[in-house]
């Protein structure tokens, strides 16, 4: 799409200083963008590109309008990066997809499709689904019996949804997602392990991102919930019965293990990993590579990874770190001694 800054401003309710007339049509990098395209400056740190920046529009805030060169167009607003995800939305829309069913495509005669769905070739479309208007569902995916897509969602190649799976409007599943899975759940009886049914499902809400490769646990009994906002990274682990506020954000590699609450509007780094069976509070977040062993019950940032440093420093600290309970409790014993001998 083509917008001109002024149009750009408009829509997104920027103050504009300069040519409104000039037409923009992608976006890029401050050091590498060329005429026609928009930047944006969301750090000070980056002022010596914009000086220098061959975009014909750069989005950034007021006390950043001096550093303006001349010939460059100002969107101002308070926020720069939200500013540029408004605009590369208008600039670079999503791509529309015509009605149709894929001849090479198998849909069961009791689904009920919408005549406004797109399914693409070689897709599975078991018995009972229900795929409500414009829902997309790209080449290569199965959809079990019964499961419930709303109004807008789409389905990149080689999505599965297992049985009982339910998922709101305008979500957007990335390739090799996975969900409704059987959860990780087994008894053990002297040792070998006895498979315990999963006979919950999986609840998604309206607006969630699912990234590629990610994966969802049905429930043992009850529902695994995914609410309304969410986004979550590629290759994820969610397991059985977990439940995950709307709005919250959740980066690649992180594993939540069963029956885990984790609130709203929180934000977890990559490659966290966190315990079944605790509740982490209401805009928590959570900072990459932590491990999270016991509920968090209020909001704040928390971590628990030690930095990286050299190898030799490491075994030394380790062997301290195993030492601790040792020292804490000759510690105690040695100020016990001092306030005898204080009372003395």
């Amino acid at each position: 799409m083509k917008f001109t800054a002024a149009q750009l401003a408009e829509r997104l309710q920027f103050d504009l200083q300069g040519d409104g007339d000039v037409m923009l049509e992608g976006v890029n990098d401050l050091r590498k963008a060329s005429p026609g395209e928009l930047s944006f400056l969301a750090s000070a740190k980056y002022l010596p590109f914009l000086r220098d920046t061959a975009a014909s529009a750069v989005i950034m805030r007021t006390a950043q309008l001096a550093d303006c060169p001349p010939g460059v167009t100002a969107l101002i607003t308070s926020d720069p990066y939200l500013g540029y995800a408004r605009a590369a939305q208008l600039l670079y829309p999503p791509r529309r997809y015509a009605p149709g069913i894929h001849a090479s495509a198998v849909v069961d005669a009791s689904a009920s499709v919408d005549e406004s769905v797109h399914i693409g070739a070689h897709c599975y479309i078991g018995a009972g689904v229900a795929l409500e208007h414009s829902v997309v569902v790209l080449p290569g995916c199965v959809i079990e019996d019964g499961v419930r897509i709303g109004a807008g969602t789409v389905l990149e190649p080689n999505v599965t949804l297992m049985s009982n799976v339910v998922v709101g409007e305008g979500c957007l599943l990335h390739s090799g997602a996975v969900i409704g899975g059987d959860g990780f759940g087994f008894a053990n009886d002297q040792g070998e392990w006895v498979k315990i049914p999963q006979l919950g499902g999986v609840r998604i809400g309206n607006d969630v991102e699912i990234g590629a490769n990610t994966t969802i646990d049905r429930g043992a009994l009850e529902d695994t919930v995914i609410s309304d906002g969410v986004k979550l990274d590629n290759l994820i682990q969610i397991a059985h019965n977990v439940r995950i506020g709307r709005d919250t954000a959740i980066a690649g590699c992180t594993g939540i293990a069963g029956s885990t609450v984790v609130g709203e509007r929180c934000a977890i780094g990559g490659g966290v990993g966190i315990t079944g069976h605790i509740e982490i509070a209401d805009g928590v977040m959570v900072t990459g590579r932590s491990f999270v062993a016991q509920s968090i019950p209020e909001a704040g940032s928390y971590s628990s990874e030690t930095p990286l440093q050299p190898t030799g420093k490491w075994r030394r600290n380790y062997l301290r770190y195993r030492e601790l309970d040792d020292i804490a409790r000759r510690l105690k014993k040695l100020e016990g001694k001092l306030q005898e001998a204080d009372d003395e």
